[in-house]
């Protein structure tokens, strides 16, 4: 799996389900914007008719808005 950032590259996949060259794109809680982006992705799961993605989603963004820390996105 490839990320964004190489400062992520520790974290992996230990069951081999995604291929070494996929992108994948991490974001963490403490990043203030990032609860945004999961409500509207899963505003366009709802949207794609993929409901039960779209709950799972709205509640994980919840979760990442009550995160106590927040900062400006950066890099490492």
């Amino acid at each position: 799996m490839k990320h964004a950032r190489s400062d992520y590259d520790r974290i992996q996949d230990p069951a081999g389900l995604i291929p070494e060259d996929e992108p994948v794109f991490l974001l963490r809680a403490q990043d203030r914007i990032a609860w945004h982006v999961v409500k509207i992705y899963a505003f366009c799961a709802h949207l794609a008719g993929a409901n039960d993605i779209a709950e799972l989603t709205n509640e994980h963004a919840e979760k990442m808005k009550a995160w106590p820390v927040k900062k400006t996105p950066d890099l490492a």
